[in-house]
């Protein structure tokens, strides 16, 4: 799985990069499902955290959440992203 993490108008410090690999480690029981993850923070009036997911069978979901607290949004999308991505696990499953 190739993990992209980046920043728009604000630079991205060390420890809120550790935080989101540390909550990205929720699902790694889909790695192996995964080839990229793209994750764009933005900063305007709010935080904006979005997230890409390409599967290797040519799905992508897109997610985006925004919060006047960075780590708050990065929560949100995270746990909407979890939630997809175990939705999606479950129907290749039964496809198979």
């Amino acid at each position: 799985m190739n993990t992209e993490i980046k920043a728009v108008h604000f630079t991205l410090r060390d420890d809120t990069r550790e935080y989101v690999e540390k909550k990205l480690s929720r699902i790694h029981n889909a790695e192996n499902m995964i080839i990229d993850l793209l994750i764009t923070m933005t900063r305007e009036k709010e935080f904006a955290a979005e997230a890409t997911v390409n599967f290797r069978w040519g799905l992508s979901i897109h997610v985006k959440e925004t919060d006047f607290d960075l780590h708050a949004a990065i929560d949100k999308m995270l746990d909407v992203l979890d939630e997809k991505i175990i939705k999606e696990k479950e129907k290749f499953k039964e496809k198979r």
